[in-house]
């Protein structure tokens, strides 16, 4: 993830890298669990920057051989458009980043992968989120679509209140869905986000799970 603790991130729409044979079989496969990361370092404040046009191909092979090779399976990964809000210097700043699925993991292994991957790309942190049960979920992932990250520049620099709950958000580069990964107690803003950007809440899709912001 970015380098900034920030609750929010994208999540699904495949673009395919080191696929395993679970995660190809079918495209509404769930993984277990989603790792959301980059190699990025720098802060970029010009949403027309050239570095925001890279596709992170080889990042996306290499990232799936470190899931590989501590004994889980790499499944899909989506490239991503992030839009996260500096309150430092009242602007928007922008990253591209990737998330990526993850099968046959436990809690502890995705800590360790998640854990790695920041160590090799000298990120702050990396954004986990592990599908759960509703009863046993603290966390909620929600996906929209329609959104595009001038939208979601013009919804996080209208209202300061919900950019400081939400920090900031990412949408797919291809496809303009927009998704939100954030505690459970912020579905409320996350409804009134949507609305404010212009989509449609009724199309939304919740699911439940765990996320972690590994910084060890």
């Amino acid at each position: 993830m970015s380098r900034r603790p920030v609750i929010a991130a994208l999540a699904i729409i495949a673009v395919t890298v080191g696929v395993a044979p679970e995660a190809a079989a079918a495209g509404h496969h769930q993984p277990a669990a989603e790792i959301f990361a980059t190699n990025n370092t720098a802060t970029i404040t010009d949403p027309n920057d050239p570095r925001l046009r890279t596709r992170l191909v080889a990042f996306g092979a290499q990232v799936a051989g470190i899931i590989a090779a501590n004994g889980a399976w790499p499944g899909r990964s989506t490239l991503l458009n992030g839009v996260f809000w500096s309150d430092e210097m009242r602007t928007a700043t922008y990253e591209r980043s990737r998330e990526f699925d993850v099968d046959h993991v436990s809690a502890e292994g995705l800590h360790h992968i998640a854990s790695v991957i920041r160590k090799q790309y000298d990120q702050e942190s990396v954004l986990t989120f592990q599908y759960l049960p509703q009863a046993g979920a603290d966390s909620i992932e929600v996906e929209v679509p329609g959104v595009t990250v001038r939208q979601l520049f013009d919804g996080l620099a209208a209202d300061p209140v919900l950019r400081e709950e939400l920090g900031g958000g990412s949408v797919t580069a291809d496809g303009n869905r927009l998704a939100l990964i954030a505690d459970a107690s912020e579905l409320d803003a996350i409804k009134t986000f949507v609305g404010e950007l212009g989509a449609s809440w009724s199309k939304a899709t919740v699911t439940y799970g765990h996320l972690e912001f590994v910084d060890d």
